[in-house]
């Protein structure tokens, strides 16, 4: 993921002119992704879109989003809009709203059990469950538009569910490869979207390896939440709707689970678009948290590495970070670095007991979810001055409970 150029600082301004005043009916859900291309992160070839590309067809490196221009609405403008992330319109790669919308996004800040100085956010409200529904939906979306027959992907449970609900409602057939060890709530709801379920024995790279292999079939859209760079144009809507909703402003820190990292470069790439936009005078830390058994990316940063460091993972209930090798480790390395950021890591006891402690104050969450929640509590998320009665952090609950097997 590249990120633009630091852009001049400026205050926030509510009427400010930043963006054209576009009414939503304006826009076309069938309409073209203009000049939007794909190029690799290594050799910098172009991709069309309608290649359906998911990694450089000449070397294989990496890709991310080129010839696109975000532009926030003033807030007039989104005062008029449903409370979607479609509110965020012209800041997307994927004219919107599509038909395929389940009203995702916008999900409620809620104050955090004991600590008047964290909020958290409740994405684990979302319509599928996670937030991997606000990239599920640019990714179906953008499939929809190109006229493909069928989407797949591969996942530890959420962004699977995701899309095959998306793939669903958009008509669309749907594969779905996932470890074997994956919790039965995710296979029923993936199936009960229709979706093909493959379960894939080995680690979750095993899986990835399984789904890449299936994704150079003819004609088959890979909707992956690691390899696709439209997906963190979604997650990116978790910063834009914080600063909508602390009043044009972001916390001092945003505390994220970091396996692929699919958050943590949404997350970054938003607040960027927010301070090029001048609408943020400075980018929030990001502290991001990995589980003890299964952390490539904090042992990489304690050692100063660019690169994941190799690992064998241990088996943790925070199964939707068990990542030990993520493809877009580096871009994540820098993210957090550029922010002034790190990378902590929390032990199985720990995040049990937070699992337990966020239930007890109505909040039944993952076990994922609960890893943030976790370094908060353990007083690992170091603190940054804020101004004012900003919060001092941020941190999602990514999943519903509902979904994986309670922690013993």
């Amino acid at each position: 993921m590249r990120f633009p150029a630091d852009g001049p600082y400026g205050p926030f301004h509510p009427h400010a002119p930043h963006a054209p005043s576009v009414s939503p009916d304006s826009y076309d859900p069938d309409a073209p992704c203009g000049t939007v291309r794909l190029r690799c992160t290594t050799c910098g070839r172009l991709h069309a879109l309608a290649d359906l590309a998911w990694r450089c067809a000449d070397c294989h490196g990496l890709l991310d989003v080129h010839g696109f221009t975000p532009a926030m609405p003033n807030a007039v403008e989104l005062g008029r809009r449903p409370p979607t992330l479609w509110r965020y319109a012209e800041a997307l790669p994927v004219p919107g709203p599509p038909r395929i919308s389940l009203g995702e996004g916008m999900t409620p800040l809620i104050s955090a059990p004991g600590r008047p100085d964290v909020l958290l956010k409740a994405d684990h409200l979302m319509p599928t469950g996670s937030f991997k529904d606000r990239g599920a939906v640019l990714l179906v979306a953008l499939a929809a538009r190109l006229g493909v027959r069928k989407v797949m992907a591969d996942s530890s449970g959420n962004t699977g569910t995701a899309v095959a609900a998306y793939a669903a409602r958009a008509g669309l057939a749907c594969e779905v490869y996932v470890p074997a060890a994956t919790s039965e709530g995710k296979v029923a709801q993936l199936r009960a979207y229709g979706a093909e379920v493959h379960r894939i024995e080995g680690s979750r790279e095993d899986t990835a390896t399984a789904a890449a292999r299936a994704a150079e079939e003819p004609g088959t859209f890979y909707a992956s939440h690691v390899y696709h760079p439209f997906f963190p144009h979604g997650t990116k809507t978790y910063v834009f709707e914080l600063w909508e909703q602390l009043g044009g402003r972001l916390p001092g820190t945003l505390v994220l689970p970091a396996g692929n990292g699919t958050l943590v470069l949404g997350a970054r790439l938003g607040c960027q678009e927010l301070l090029d936009q001048r609408l943020i005078d400075r980018l929030p830390a990001i502290t991001a948290v990995q589980a003890a058994g299964c952390a490539p990316l904090a042992r990489a940063a304690a050692l100063g590495g660019d690169v994941p460091e190799r690992i064998t993972a241990e088996p943790t209930v925070a199964e939707g970070i068990a990542i030990a090798r993520p493809a877009r480790g580096s871009q994540v390395l820098r993210a957090v670095r550029e922010t002034g950021g790190t990378f902590v890591t929390v032990p199985e006891d720990r995040i049990v007991a937070a699992h337990r402690e966020l239930a007890r104050h109505g909040l039944y969450v993952e076990p994922t979810s609960a890893v943030c929640w976790a370094a908060l509590q353990e007083g690992l998320v170091p603190e940054h001055a804020v101004e004012g009665d900003r919060p001092f952090a941020v941190a999602p609950l990514c999943g519903n409970g509902l979904k994986a097997k309670p922690p013993e």
